[in-house]
């Protein structure tokens, strides 16, 4: 793993003892409410030369054959129009929760073909489609393409972001309603967005401090269930203050992010580390090999043997030993290595050896 040799940079998360309450709502989802994946295939019409090229893209003659024979043009089969002014796209947009019949919804539109650019051109009128095949939104409009592409006559070629892939603001119009669980049944069920047993177990405490006890319990370390009204009206002014209500969130669990691009380490509360020492440095072994002939003595009728000697030298550079007492805290850690100057490839291999021998309390993660 290669890290950046710049001076070591630190970001601590030192969590105080005395933690911010935070609201129900900005934690928690209620379970069914959520948004829908739309998707459909079209056509985007008006491109400027940039569209599909007939050859590679059988398709799209295939789609505008389609759509031209529904206005009651045929066209013959041994015929296959240029369609470079054409391109054959996919649309694909979110459906939000509570939607309604008429508003309207953003979609982005992106080339299924070799269409260099979408700059231009316009979406014509294409059904979405929910992952149960029904129809549920109806898209058309004209393209807002980020990207820009330009090539030259020999050859070269400048590109600005992706020209192969646009926006439509407002393009797609509800046509039918999802119907979700909110209304339905005695309880509603939030589902924490971070799973924690204890915020999980404070979460239903402070509902049953202000409803009263037995309203609201904890599944698991995702979901709290709560008795809710059943008429819609109340449930809604229910939910309103539901959500608004405040409360202490467990901490995280114990964690050491390192980036090895950035050099960057986040090291969280509750780090800790037990009885260890970690000897890191820069040690050289250089092995020399020298040839040396033996030479007989006279009338000896010795032979003259060729020997090989070999000289090993150690070296060591700035090596430096860290002592960490049980229960040490990221201060001290850090404190420690910053002391000897050390670089984000140091503090890693401290950490990495702490990791391996068992001696740090949390997990350590490189990215």
């Amino acid at each position: 793993m290669k890290l950046l040799k710049t001076p070591l940079l630190f970001v601590l998360l030192l969590l105080s003892s005395t933690v911010s309450a935070e609201r129900i709502k900005d934690l928690t989802e209620i379970q069914g409410v959520r948004k829908n994946q739309l998707v459909g295939y079209g056509l985007v019409v008006g491109l400027d030369g940039t569209g599909d090229q007939t050859a590679q893209t059988p398709f799209t003659v295939q789609s505008l054959k389609s759509m031209l024979s529904q206005y009651g043009i045929t066209l013959p089969a041994n015929v296959n129009p240029q369609v470079k002014n054409i391109a054959a796209v996919s649309i694909h947009a979110d459906l939000p929760p509570f939607a309604k019949i008429g508003q309207s919804i953003d979609i982005t539109v992106s080339s299924l073909g070799n269409a260099k650019s979408l700059r231009g051109g316009s979406l014509l009128m294409t059904p979405l489609k929910g992952a149960d095949g029904q129809i549920y939104a109806m898209a058309q409009g004209n393209l807002i393409v980020g990207g820009l592409g330009v090539e030259g006559s020999d050859g070269s070629r400048v590109t600005i972001n992706v020209p192969s892939v646009g926006r439509v603001p407002n393009g797609a119009t509800i046509e039918r309603e999802i119907t979700n669980p909110f209304a339905v049944g005695d309880h509603i069920t939030l589902n924490l967005k971070r799973p924690d047993f204890t915020t999980a177990k404070r979460l239903s405490d402070t509902i049953n401090h202000v409803l009263g006890p037995d309203n609201a319990f904890a599944q698991d370390s995702v979901t709290v269930k709560i008795n809710a009204p059943k008429k819609i009206d109340q449930r809604v002014g229910f939910m309103s203050f539901i959500e608004n209500l405040e409360f202490q969130p467990g901490e995280a669990a114990a964690k050491v992010i390192v980036n090895s691009r950035t050099g960057t380490v986040v090291i969280g509360n509750h780090v800790r580390v037990y009885s260890a020492a970690v000897s890191h440095g820069n040690m050289t072994v250089t092995i020399t090999n020298t040839n040396q002939v033996s030479q007989p003595g006279a009338l000896s009728e010795g032979e003259t043997v060729e020997t090989v000697q070999s000289d090993i030298e150690v070296t060591q550079d700035d090596n430096r030993m860290f002592l960490f007492n049980t229960g040490v805290t990221l201060d001290q850690i850090v404190r420690a290595v910053n002391q000897v100057g050390a670089s984000p490839g140091d503090l890693v291999a401290i950490l990495e050896s702490l990791k391996q021998v068992g001696a740090l309390s949390a997990e350590l993660i490189v990215i």
